[in-house]
């Protein structure tokens, strides 16, 4: 990498900088810190570096936030397909936004994977510009990989030319680990995805397990920002944070039916908590497939949600249907 660097210089960096910031799996730091350490022995203009890091960031939040805008959290559904373990890291992206708002921005930067789901939570939820603080996440992103990559320079020299010495066998080794993490976590994932397909319900099923009156308990799990965008709920369904279902016998009988929905690309949440009430003997419980959307699309009745009054918990609703 570093003597692609001193070849094509700018240009890489800004690449690989935006990159990275738009979702790619691909490592920031090596690269940063090898255009620090140019800049260090002469080779690279350290002002350059950081003008297009920097401005390769901002595209990267731009346009993740510009999709949040237009599409709203269906924004997630896109971003998912480019990532092996993504589900999960979008409800904690939610829950965190809701904590910091755009502070979350600066410190998404550094965590592999969550600036686009910030930048599009910031569209998706029309953050003021004002409040968007990409700039500075950038600013501080960029300079804090490049000067310090700038000030060890001569460190990092030497350990680029042990590595240049090993050769072959450290990338053998390097490109044998990548491979068997990779592979361990694509088979987690489609034992995942075959449990939630096996104990799933569809929305028309419990439609008519409604109607017939079957006494099924229906659970809403998503988070608040996702009612802020939706403020409605399936007839009947209670709105419970999953931290509240760490243990869920002792939330729900453990003799109840009970059918869990989530905002979640794949019904994440719903899925994790439903195999998390198997595993302590719950016999019934499923993740309903495409969450309330699909039941809105369905055209089936839906209740809105009030606003919650102060220190009133968001499981109050009232019964007009929409």
């Amino acid at each position: 990498m570093p003597d692609l660097l001193v070849q094509y210089g700018v240009a890489i960096l800004f690449a690989w900088a935006f990159a990275v910031q738009s979702g790619m799996p691909l490592p920031a730091a090596p690269v940063l810190l090898g255009a620090g350490a140019l800049s260090g022995s002469g080779r690279m203009n350290l002002a350059l570096a950081l003008g297009a890091t920097i401005i390769a960031a901002l595209g990267a939040d731009v346009l993740w936030y510009a999709l949040g805008r237009s599409v709203g959290l269906r924004v997630f559904g896109t971003l998912c397909r480019f990532s092996l373990d993504p589900d999960s890291l979008v409800r904690e992206a939610k829950e965190r936004f809701l904590s910091h708002r755009g502070r979350y921005l600066i410190l998404a930067k550094f965590l592999p994977g969550l600036n686009p789901l910030a930048a599009g939570l910031a569209g998706a939820a029309s953050l003021r510009p004002d409040r968007f603080y990409a700039g500075i996440g950038a600013l501080l992103w960029a300079g804090a990989w490049i000067v310090l990559g700038y000030a060890f320079s001569d460190a990092i020299g030497l350990v680029a030319t042990w590595a240049s010495r090993v050769g072959t066998p450290l990338v053998i080794v390097l490109a044998a680990a990548v491979t068997v993490y990779l592979v361990l976590k694509y088979v987690r994932r489609r034992r995942f995805l075959v449990h939630l397909r096996k104990a799933r319900i569809m929305p028309m099923a419990l439609k008519r397990r409604l109607e017939a009156g079957d006494p099924l308990v229906i659970v809403d799990l998503r988070t608040a920002l996702d009612v802020e965008a939706a403020p409605y709920k399936i007839p009947g369904a209670r709105l419970i944070d999953p931290e509240e279902l760490k243990h869920p016998h002792r939330t729900i009988h453990r003799d109840s039916e009970v059918v869990f929905y989530c905002a979640e690309p794949r019904e994440a949440t719903s899925a994790q908590v439903a195999l998390r009430a198997a595993a302590i003997g719950f016999h019934n419980v499923h993740p309903l497939s495409g969450g309330l959307e699909a039941w809105r699309q369905a055209g089936f009745p839906v209740e809105r949600i009030k606003p919650p009054a102060p220190d009133v918990g968001r499981e109050e609703a009232s019964a007009e249907r929409s």
